[in-house]
């Protein structure tokens, strides 16, 4: 029974923590409309600063706003591109991602591992204070799940701006957006900031998680992102009143709890990868189909 509740615990967080890159990707994906490959890259940098930082003796709790600001920085140099110099969205992001490969091997080369000495967020002295009774592992979860909390109710709170909603309008009817004077590329450059600097913060979080980093992390985060997005919106697709952030976060646990229950069924870890794509196409499947049924309906 332990050791089952030890691996629900241990899903739960790992969704939680990745529940990140799927808000960015919300952004990106279904706001702005933009499919951003920077992803592939922003994630593995914010491990890999985050795990400069701690091994140089950083407070673990600082190693997170440095990740948003330096994912955010990735993002603004996708949006330049894009923007300013007429780039398309999808060659602009894998000209960053391509160039940001090359920057996470100079920060911490190719394998970086935290040493079990130095403190992380889930072991620094606040937590301890708080949860110092509580087994490591129910301790991840618990710091993983307050802060794919807050920062849902902080982008819920901001999507109900007047900037959030003109963040909004901008993949819809980016039109609309320049009859009201705003200048739709601002707007594309900001949500690309913001939705970055949400997946260099969840390679932060993994890389206290996982104390470790390596070059080629961000291997498929894209995907991953993609699909539990798309899980989570066609699962409260009749749900209007359900926010993309909530679905987005249910999609990713949903997403790591299917990859769990392959490794425990003993799928080999070299298949990993296979698995995610075959997951990913059944559920773009599923989801046009679904999209196609109900345009039958209407």
């Amino acid at each position: 029974m332990n050791v089952f509740l030890d691996l629900v615990a241990g899903t739960l967080t790992q969704g939680l923590i990745y529940a990140l890159i799927s808000y960015g990707i919300f952004i990106t994906y279904k706001i702005l409309d933009f499919p951003d490959l920077t992803v592939d890259g922003s994630f593995p940098l914010g491990a890999a600063v985050t795990a400069v930082l701690l091994t140089r003796g950083a407070a673990p709790w600082l190693t997170l706003p440095v990740a948003v600001l330096i994912g955010a920085t990735a993002g603004l140099c996708t949006g330049l591109i894009h923007v300013k110099a007429g780039v398309r969205d999808l060659l602009a992001g894998i000209i960053t991602m391509t160039a940001l490969f090359s920057i996470n091997l100079q920060l911490a080369g190719s394998n970086l591992t935290v040493p079990r000495a130095v403190d992380t967020i889930f072991t620094s002295r606040p937590v301890m204070a708080l949860l110092g009774g509580v087994p490591l592992l129910y301790r991840k979860l618990i710091v993983s799940t307050l802060l794919a909390l807050v920062i849902k109710l902080i982008l819920d709170a901001y999507f109900r701006t007047k900037n959030g909603l003109l963040l909004r309008a901008v993949g819809d009817n980016d039109t609309l957006v320049t009859t009201l004077a705003v200048d739709k590329g601002r707007l594309k450059i900001l949500g690309l900031m913001i939705a970055n600097a949400l997946v260099a913060l969840c390679g932060c979080l993994v890389c206290h998680e996982q104390r470790s980093f390596s070059a080629t992390m961000g291997t498929g985060q894209m995907v991953f992102g993609l699909a539990a997005v798309i899980i989570g919106t066609t699962i409260f697709r009749r749900a209007s009143r359900v926010k993309g952030t909530t679905a987005a976060v249910v999609g990713s646990v949903i997403y790591k709890a299917v990859i769990q229950i392959a490794i425990s069924l003993g799928l080999p870890a070299n298949l990993l990868k296979l698995v995610t794509a075959v997951l990913f196409l059944c559920i773009l499947v599923l989801g046009t189909r679904q999209g196609k049924g109900a345009e039958r309906r209407a």
